[in-house]
């Protein structure tokens, strides 16, 4: 469930990764090797917190890869 921060719709890590239909390690490695960007802001605790456009920008990086 998305977090509202001002207004604004915020997804925590597990979330997109699971709305990706990729495992929270493999964005994770995605984010820390430069194939997506991370998340625009953290919370409190210094969890990321993506936007509606950095999930649209990771799902569609995810359809792009192809299976080993």
């Amino acid at each position: 469930m998305p977090v509202t921060i001002g207004g604004k719709s915020y997804y925590r890590t597990a979330e997109v990764a699971n709305l990706a239909g990729v495992s929270k390690a493999t964005l994770e490695r995605w984010i820390k090797t430069g194939k997506v960007d991370g998340a625009s802001k953290k919370d409190v605790r210094g969890w990321r917190l993506f936007t509606e456009n950095d999930l649209a920008k990771i799902k569609q990086y995810a359809e792009t890869v192809q299976p080993a």
